[in-house]
């Protein structure tokens, strides 16, 4: 039982087929797709500018400045003394002829006057008699300091653009904020109608599949295409195919301004993406492994559970209910070690890349530490490697996880293609034959086998006129309520014809053919909802008064009429508050409320007492009137009445007559009626 449940995932981690299949579902949103691409596109850039914006603000406005400087005597009429000279900023002087450049650098807490431009060189300090001197290029320049009153007006140009640069900072956090919500917003909503699309044609492709399709495939499978696999789709197109973009943007982009900033320091942080490919190789194929390992004993879970809670009746009957806990327990054991087994990979491979980012980010702080101490580099320039290299390794973070969601969306979309794929045998025709059903039914020569070679009908011929009542009777696989689903076309013939008023019913419109045929099953099937809602099924055209009509007419009306709410009373999960009469009842109901030409009752009587069943052949006879109605029935006694009575044996029609004819003739369903008529005697003495 375990193997007609299990499933195994299969296939690559990306296949560019199913993924074309997939981009499908997602052309009518391709422009929503696209301008959500755009916004992150946005929102990378916004995300690269502010550490660049921070670098520019420590090394272009605190640790240095650049300015043209007079000595006394020659100096201009505006600019700010400082150590009785006249100093400009660079950028306000457009013809520096006969002023000095001066730098201001900043050493052990103080600023200092440097009649030289040395920031972007490489330099030494040292102290010689009290003096600060700074070393570069070969020259020796002394240091002035400045004292806190004339830095403080020296640097109010720079304290101005600090805070333009933090207004610019707030701007792209404000900015930033706002692409991004509207990013996830218009993302997750498409991905959410892409998922409501293909939920749909699922359903409806499901609805469409012929019987024998059900016959093998079990429940929890096609419920798990509905709405797990679908779910894990909603994941592929809300954080991996537009994220995705993103990753590769954002590493495209912190590289080029890596080394816009620094090539050195660049290839310092590149210098481990060979070690991080290798890891993330093994690691593909060790988490392709795990995850297999774990869908498969996953789906034996969710077969035992769907299997025990629906058989929880006979379990708790024959009080199983400690061996189906063990069973679960093995299979939960085992799901738990698959699910281990894939932690275990997951907590080696984002450690080690978490490692990578610290050794790399040791690496710059070593070097690059040296650097600025050396002059070689700005501060500003090592802070905005350090939050780039973080940066950069978020996105192979994020690289692993969407991996794990891709390679779950091919084996979900794969299943899902594979049912979707699934072709009904019971095709309409193109052109379907203008037909007014009226009931004549006729079998010619019928053959039919659920598996290749196992008939189950033999070169099966009868024919039943219109408005008459026509039952099957026969031991248990002869044969009878195969006959019935034929003629509903849930399954289609290999041999003969089956022809509804001279026409073969595989010319006719299925959807017409079907609701001129109405079935009142041994198994009554309630579905959630009201008393009156499993009368009309949703059918719109049948109000409350038709319904309370109907009710009445097949008897139903007492019991409803006995409940809380009455006809709005609701129907807990197949019908189990309802006994076994009161449902069999609601299906008669439920056919006549359907007016059709044609009603098949089948075994409609089997599972209720005499009382009950007098009043059932009450309301049979009233829904089958003017109709033709074919009877499946064990018991004889509710079908002495019928026009014809069709005696099945092995697949072949063995007697058919009326029931004085056939007890006549003694054969088979003299048999039958006799050894029903012994039983009923025991049972009477007994």
């Amino acid at each position: 039982m375990q193997n007609y449940h299990e499933e195994e995932v299969i296939g690559k981690a990306y296949d560019s087929r199913l993924m074309k299949r997939l981009l499908t579902y997602a052309k009518p949103y391709r422009w929503a797709m696209l301008l959500a691409v755009l916004l992150l596109v946005i929102t990378t850039m916004v995300d690269l500018a502010k550490p660049w914006l921070v670098r520019t603000a420590v090394d272009e406005y605190i640790n240095s400045a650049v300015y043209i400087g007079w000595e006394p005597g020659s100096e201009p009429a505006t600019g700010i003394r400082v150590n009785d000279k006249i100093l400009l900023g660079e950028d306000k002087v457009k013809d520096a002829s006969g002023g000095t450049v001066y730098e201001v650098i900043s050493f052990e807490g103080n600023n200092y006057l440097v009649a030289a431009n040395i920031s972007g060189n490489k330099y030494s300090v040292e102290t010689d008699d009290g003096i600060v001197y700074f070393h570069s290029s070969g020259q020796r320049y002394p240091g002035e300091l400045i004292s806190v009153e004339e830095n403080a007006a020296l640097r109010k140009a720079d304290v101005t653009a600090l805070v333009r640069l933090a207004v610019f900072y707030l701007f792209f956090l404000f900015i930033g904020f706002v692409i991004n919500y509207t990013q996830v917003y218009l993302l997750h909503k498409t991905g959410q109608k892409i998922i409501f699309d293909m939920r749909h044609k699922i359903f409806s492709h499901i609805q469409n599949l012929p019987m024998s399709f059900f016959d093998t495939n079990p429940v929890g499978r096609l419920l798990t295409r509905v709405t797990n696999d679908t779910e894990t789709l909603n994941d592929l197109f809300t954080d991996v195919l537009v994220n995705l973009f993103k990753d590769f943007f954002m590493l495209f982009g912190i590289i080029v301004v890596m080394f816009r900033l620094n090539v050195r320091m660049a290839l310092i942080c590149i210098a481990l993406l060979p070690v991080i490919s290798v890891a993330t190789v093994i690691y593909r194929k060790r988490a392709r492994d795990a995850y297999r390992l774990v869908r498969v004993r996953l789906a034996r879970i969710n077969a035992t559970l769907q299997e025990s809670i629906s058989g929880m009746r006979i379990i708790q009957i024959f009080r199983r209910e400690k061996k189906k806990y063990e069973d679960f327990d093995v299979i939960n054991s085992e799901h738990f070690e698959a699910s281990f087994g894939e932690l275990k990979v997951f907590a080696v491979f984002r450690p080690f890349i978490n490692s990578m980012y610290t050794l790399g980010l040791a690496l710059l702080v070593w070097l690059g530490g040296g650097e600025v101490l050396k002059g070689a580099i700005a501060f500003g320039v090592l802070y905005a490697f350090i939050e780039y290299s973080k940066m950069f390794f978020e996105p192979i973070n994020n690289l692993a996880e969407r991996y794990n969601i891709m390679q779950a969306a091919m084996a979900s979309s794969e299943r899902i293609f594979q049912l979707m794929d699934t072709e009904s045998e019971i095709e309409n025709v193109p052109e379907p034959v203008d037909v007014d059903i009226q009931g004549k039914i006729e079998f010619r020569n019928v053959w039919f086998a659920y598996n290749p070679g196992e008939w189950v009908l033999r070169d099966v011929s009868f024919t039943i006129e219109e408005g008459s009542t026509v039952a099957f009777v026969g031991a248990t696989g002869a044969g009878k309520t195969t006959i019935i689903s034929l003629i509903s076309r849930l399954y289609d013939i290999q041999k003969g014809q089956i022809l509804i008023n001279d026409i073969d019913i595989r010319e006719i419109d299925i959807d017409y053919l079907r609701t001129s045929i109405a079935v009142v099953l041994q198994d009554v099937f309630m579905f959630s909802g009201t008393i009156a809602d499993n009368i009309r099924l949703n059918n719109v055209e049948i109000d409350d008064q038709k319904i309370h009509q109907i009710a009445e007419a097949v008897d139903a009306d007492k019991f409803i009429s006995a409940l809380p709410r009455k006809y709005e009373s609701e129907v807990v999960e197949r019908g189990a508050t309802l006994s076994a009469g009161q449902r069999q009842l609601l299906a008669f109901a439920r056919a006549l409320a359907f007016d059709p030409k044609i009603l098949v009752l089948d075994e409609a009587t089997a599972n209720i007492d005499t009382e009950t069943e007098l009043i059932i052949q009450k309301a049979m006879h009233t829904i089958s009137m003017d109709r033709t109605t074919l009877v499946v029935a064990h018991r004889l006694s509710t079908i002495q009445s019928a026009d014809k009575i069709v005696v099945m044996h092995k697949g072949k029609i063995r007697e058919m007559g009326n029931h004085q004819d056939l007890l006549a003739q003694e054969g088979l369903y003299y048999q039958l009626y006799q050894l029903q008529y012994k039983d009923q005697e025991l049972l009477a003495t007994s």
